[in-house]
């Protein structure tokens, strides 16, 4: 009973592990291609930004990692080779809620969840000529999460921690 009990838990660990595998895994393939930008937030970033006010310290607060990477492909071959990675990253554990697709560009947002915290949330946007995305890893609150999605304020919130840190032009 114990051996079983045992590799239940190695089981689950594993698994639990394997969509942060898959990010890290596109993130360290992407991050030396030519004209990426590829930001991982440290630590004593996270911490200044679960410090800051109003809407960014709630849902901030609880955050373990941040990764962004913007790509720009060379040609539609790699253009469709970072749109299928994606696809097969969010396909497996992650649940798509909410895609855009317009004439020249596309958003989706796709979450993981655990019961009732979303663990991962990954937001991918590309056009013609550049991929971006925007990943984070938490526990974060299902209503919160919705609602910062309703009305663009996930997207703002994007914007607003690239931006405040001056990892990208205002």
């Amino acid at each position: 009973m114990k051996k079983v009990l045992f590799l239940l838990t190695i089981l689950s660990v594993i698994s639990s592990c394997g969509s942060y595998n898959s990010i890290n895994s596109f993130y360290n393939s992407h991050k030396n291609d030519v004209g990426v930008t590829a930001i991982h937030v440290p630590q004593y970033i996270l911490s200044l930004l679960s410090n800051s006010s109003g809407d960014m310290n709630s849902f901030m607060n609880n955050v373990r990692d941040i990764r962004y990477i913007h790509l720009q492909p060379s040609n539609d071959t790699e253009s469709n080779l970072i749109r299928n990675q994606i696809n097969t990253l969010t396909t497996n554990r992650f649940v798509e809620v909410y895609r855009k697709n317009e004439e020249k560009t596309n958003t989706l947002i796709s979450v993981r969840e655990n019961r009732d915290v979303v663990k991962e949330i990954i937001i991918y946007k590309n056009s013609e000529k550049s991929n971006s995305v925007f990943y984070l890893n938490g526990n974060f609150n299902p209503n919160t999460v919705r609602e910062y999605i309703k009305s663009d304020r996930l997207e703002n919130l994007t914007n607003n921690i690239l931006q405040q840190y001056n990892f990208i032009e205002k």
